[in-house]
């Protein structure tokens, strides 16, 4: 554990308290430059004016870090004193305070010292005090943290008290400000606070062998050398043997700079062969030049480079100015640094230890020309910086984001579940070196700023908007109150307008609430993302439309969906916040179209496995363009990655024509701000015929073709035909391992998390040779899975059932539900689909309010915004279901749609699920049954009974069998 010292106890005369205190300002002197400084808390310091009272108070309290004492105590020698405390069992360090050299002078040639840490010279500098504190806990962690981070130490060889006592202060002084500086580069406030304790160390010395035993033993971490010329040296005052010591050092390591410092000016000439820096003890200007000498030679300040005669070609401030200059700076000026490792000295100050080690054992004799060498350079800093920021959320700093893999943050508060679900695989990829694995294929989460919680707070409070939200009803005064919101936090809107100067691709705006994608309680689908162009020319512009984005997901915090939703749960609205992801997104631009070459999901469980796939091989769902078409229950390619050419849905030419993705969806490029100065986002995205994708020549990585002559489906699209998505080229001819990717990405996020997940991603195949592919992870969130031990017996007589599946998601036993509401299947016309969803979402809102839970009937897919597949419903839709039953249509058979975002809600609210599949005899409904019960409304298309007795729902989930009981009458 690092020493620290937290509590001093001061042992002086009143007097001697009072020369410190000037009127009562020492504490108050040192407590402002800790914060001037960033140190942490300043200590506390006690005061007593005797000897006996300062032992018995360190002695019960024993929590004293350092004791200082000046010669004057009031009852006792302060040798005595020291002893005493010795005597007493104690080894806290202590110190003594002079005020003049006779004094002290008197006090060495008369006394035995050594029972003293160290012994200085008070000359009203408050700045000392810190200096000894620093001091001593370098000293005392200097080991630790070399051994741990490599930090850097200054080597200060130094007898006359009253010198080392003026430089101390000088030397911490210009350090922790180096720090200072430094930190405020620090991406992220665990980065900030490494830099801090990351400073370089000072270790004093006095005699030979004490420099030299710290030379030793830290030699491959020695920033630099300060030392007097005359000092001890085998027992005995040697003239020269700061001499000695350099010589030595240089022996070793010739680059470590090094002052010479001396009373005696006849030194100089042979210092300055030596190749070592010179000073004068008696200059008016010695701490000047010591500043100076620091800041030139120990890395401190900007990085200027010079040409060999001392000319200034260029300068660097951080590591992204250093990668500008080092571009066009000449080429002698890089030779003459790196002939001289100021690269790697300028870095090690800056804490940067890993690229200082990485440059400095590199000779300039290693590399055939200076190119080589500047190119060498250029990408050990590019890996640097990513390997720095990669898997780590930073806060956003414009100096330091990276346009490719930057996660970082705008504002305090939470990030959301979303954004925690990014920042986790993010450190998963970073960690785990997961790249190094699949090296033909990058893969990352893509560069995104979050605007964390605190902001959207700051937004409702100054724009009034919190009570208007919660109490109103119509999504479309919530928005319209939202976008006219006049008040945005400037420095928030500076931080975006930075963001975009640096990213001009599409962006993605996404929610990422404090609930979202909990493991318990997921609001998957809930609130709004939007994608938008982000392509205007001016910048002005593109502001306005990503802050319209950024209030329309604030607005949906509030949305009716949302509040019919939380009736559901245990939670209240007004506890939620809002955070918002703004991702670069993720594909190609083809003519004023922008789309991935394919996007889809994958989940560690798999709800209807077949043999031999087991539930936790899992399942993906695949599709040309964006993800949209996967997640809002369109026609995908579904694979289990472990068994990525077992293609269910493919298994006939007929069955692949019908399910076969027919069209995708793509961000149009020429959308933007409207004339009212608003944006509509929802509108930016639209589908797109095949013949759009074979024209951007995207089909080719995911296409086969259709002969109509053969009545076969070939894999590829050289050939003439109809063309359709199967995904043959990467699943069957595996141009891409995106089965291995994602069996891989699977395992170790349910590895991670500690439960089964769910993983949202895009790919880009169409990357220069030279290059690799491109795989991002778009979200992770867990999957809530509800399978408890029991088994429960389904083998019950047809006659008594309502329903039978042998494909169910769910387990255990539902009681006491009175109510049923079924889509009439001998009315149900498949182009009506959406007034079937109007009448469904009636019904419900009636029975949540009335807290009726029900089982739901209905054919084709529950949630496909495709009508001829299925019914549109959104999870507000049918929040109030215990049971879901889907079945197939009269004429055509019904793949279960596992792709759409409310399964996750329905295995987190433990809702049984029932797939039919009657022309494959995999379960039955009795329709003819439910149509002779009495019905307590009916609709066009739908019918709600409600009956008399409960009927009983029973899964067993071990065997994916589940009933459906006919009440007792």
């Amino acid at each position: 554990m690092r020493f620290k010292i937290r509590d001093i106890l001061l042992v002086s005369s009143l007097y001697d308290n009072y020369l410190f205190e000037e009127d009562g300002r020492l504490y108050e002197l040192i407590r402002q430059e800790f914060q001037v400084l960033n140190l942490s808390h300043p200590p506390e310091i006690t005061h007593v004016s005797s000897g006996v009272e300062a032992i018995e108070l360190a002695a019960v309290e024993e929590h004293f870090d350092l004791i200082i004492t000046t010669l004057h105590i009031e009852d006792m020698h302060v040798v005595k004193f020291a002893k005493a405390v010795r005597d007493a069992g104690l080894k806290t360090p202590i110190v003594v305070l002079a005020y003049d050299n006779q004094e002290m002078q008197e006090l060495i040639e008369n006394y035995d010292i050594s029972v003293f840490e160290k012994i200085f010279i008070w000359q009203g500098d408050y700045r000392l005090i810190i200096g000894i504190i620093k001091y001593i806990e370098d000293r005392l962690n200097v080991e630790n943290d070399t051994a741990l981070v490599g930090v850097q130490s200054i080597i200060l060889v130094e007898d006359n008290i009253k010198f080392y006592s003026s430089y101390l202060p000088l030397i911490y002084t210009e350090i922790l400000n180096q720090s200072k500086r430094l930190i405020l580069e620090g991406i992220n406030v665990t980065h900030r606070l490494l830099r801090m304790r990351a400073r370089p160390k000072i270790l004093l010395s006095t005699t030979y062998e004490e420099a030299w035993s710290y030379f030793e033993k830290y030699q491959d971490y020695v920033l630099g050398v300060i030392s007097d010329v005359s000092f001890m040296h085998n027992g005995e005052r040697d003239p020269e043997a700061g001499f000695l010591f350099a010589e030595n050092v240089k022996s070793r390591h010739a680059d470590i700079p090094i002052l010479l410092q001396t009373s005696n000016p006849e030194f100089e000439a042979r210092a300055r062969q030596m190749g070592v820096e010179f000073l004068l003890k008696g200059s008016p200007r010695l701490l000047n030049r010591l500043r100076r000498f620091m800041m030139n030679n120990f890395g401190f300040g900007d990085f200027i480079f010079r040409t060999r005669d001392g000319k200034q070609v260029g300068r660097a401030h951080d590591l992204r100015s250093l990668e500008e200059q080092l571009k066009i700076v000449p080429d002698e000026s890089i030779l003459f640094h790196a002939e001289h490792n100021h690269f790697s000295v300028w870095l090690k100050a800056r804490t940067e230890f890993w690229l200082a080690h990485r440059l400095r054992p590199r000779k300039v004799s290693d590399f055939r020309s200076v190119d080589d060498l500047r190119n060498e350079l250029l990408n050990s800093l590019r890996l640097y910086r990513e390997l720095q920021q990669r898997g780590v959320i930073t806060d956003f700093n414009p100096e330091t984001f990276d346009p490719k893999n930057s996660f970082a943050r705008i504002g305090g508060g939470s990030l959301g579940g979303k954004a925690r679900g990014l920042g986790f695989v993010n450190t998963l990829i970073s960690t785990y070196s997961i790249n190094e694995k699949f090296p033909d294929v990058e893969i990352s989460v893509p560069s995104a700023v979050v605007i964390a919680t605190d902001v959207f707070d700051e937004f409702l409070e100054e724009n009034k908007l919190q009570d208007f939200a919660l109490a109103e009803t119509d999504d479309a005064i919530i928005k319209h109150r939202f976008l006219e919101a006049p008040k945005f936090p400037e420095e928030v809107k500076k931080r975006l307008s930075e963001f975009l100067n640096i990213i001009r691709e599409p962006l993605a705006v996404r929610s990422s609430s404090l609930l979202e994608d909990s493991q318990y309680q997921p609001f998957a689908g809930v609130y709004q993302t939007f994608m938008i162009p982000n392509n205007n020319p001016d910048d002005s512009i593109r502001l306005a439309e990503l802050l319209q984005s950024i209030k329309l997901v604030y607005a949906s915090t509030f949305f009716k969906k949302v509040k019919d939703y939380m009736k559901a749960t245990s939670y209240r609205l007004e506890e939620e916040k809002m955070a918002v992801i703004i991702q670069r997104m993720v594909g190609e631009r083809h003519s004023d179209r922008f789309y991935p070459d394919f996007a889809g999901v994958a989940k560690s469980y798999n709800f209807y496995p077949v043999p031999p796939q087991t539930a936790t091989d899992g399942i993906v769902l695949v599709a040309l363009g964006l993800g949209k078409t996967v997640v809002e229950g369109g026609n995908t390619v579904r694979f289990c990655p472990k068994y990525p050419r077992h293609l269910m849905q493919f298994f006939g030419t007929i069955e692949t024509l019908k399910n076969a993705q027919q069209d995708f969806y793509a961000l149009n490029l020429k959308y933007g701000l409207e004339d009212n100065g608003h944006i509509s986002p929802e509108k930016f995205v639209e589908k797109y015929s095949m013949d759009v994708a074979e024209e951007d020549q995207t089909l080719f990585y995911v296409g086969s073709t259709y002969s109509a002559e053969n009545e076969t489906v070939y894999d590829g699209i050289s050939r003439e035909g109809k063309r359709v998505v199967t995904f043959a080229p990467i699943l069957k001819h595996q141009i891409y391992p995106l089965p291995e990717i994602l069996e891989f990405m699977l395992k170790m996020g349910t590895w991670g998390m500690g439960t089964h997940v769910e993983i949202e991603f895009a790919a880009n195949m169409d990357i220069p040779p030279a290059k690799p592919k491109e795989f991002a992870m778009l979200q992770i969130r867990p999957m809530v899975l509800s399978r408890e031990l029991e088994e429960l017996d389904v083998d019950i007589p047809a006659e008594e059932l309502i329903c039978q599946s042998q494909m169910v998601l769910g387990n255990g036993v539902t009681r006491n539900i009175y109510d049923l509401l079924m889509v009439d299947i001998e009315k149900f016309d498949r182009s009506k689909s959406k007034i079937v969803a109007e009448e469904i979402s009636k019904i419900n809102e009636k029975l949540v309010n009335q807290k009726r839970p029900y089982v739901l009937i209905g054919v084709g897919r529950w949630g496909s915004l495709d009508p001829w597949l299925g019914i549109p419903v959104t999870w507000d839709q049918i929040a109030g279901a215990c049971t879901i039953v889907e079945s197939g249509f009269r004429d055509i058979h019904v793949t279960p749609s596992q792709g759409s975002h409310f399964f996750q809600n329905i295995t987190s609210f433990r809702i049984g699920y029932f797939t039919v599949d009657s022309m494959n005899k995999l379960g039955f409904i009795d329709w003819d049954w439910l149509k002779k019960q009495d019905a307590e409304e009916v609709l066009e298309y739908t019918r709600h009974i409600k009956f008399s007795s409960p009927i009983t729902v029973r899964i067993n989930g071990h065997k994916n069998k589940g009933i459906i009981l006919k009440p007792k009458i």
